[in-house]
């Protein structure tokens, strides 16, 4: 349970610092120009949507955390997101660390 809220107190971390982005067209512009090094996906997120992001972050090789909601990942960062990018690949990798730790738990 301490590494899910390691994970959303960096992502709160990544807000502060401006190392997120959001917004459908300016994260798949990001993800294309491979400035986004991680990508939360809100596990309620619509299917269409969902799959467009997978598909370009598999192609793209971002990694991806699906295991939390909207409202989750919103309180995380104090605005409403669906699917949020980090920029900072210092704070990417310790998401993806967590990620893995909480998978193999």
């Amino acid at each position: 349970m301490e590494n899910n809220q390691a994970i959303l107190n960096f992502l709160g971390i990544a807000k502060r610092a401006n190392k997120i982005v959001s917004g459908e067209n300016t994260l798949l512009s990001e993800i294309r120009n491979g400035k986004v090094h991680f990508l939360f996906i809100a596990s309620d997120t619509g299917p269409s949507t969902s799959k467009k992001f997978l598909d370009k972050s598999n192609y793209y090789h971002v990694s991806v955390n699906t295991m939390y909601t909207k409202e989750v990942l919103s309180n995380a960062i104090g605005m409403k997101r669906t699917i949020i990018g980090i920029k900072d690949q210092g704070i990417s990798k310790k998401m993806i660390e967590l990620t893995i730790r909480i998978k193999g738990e």
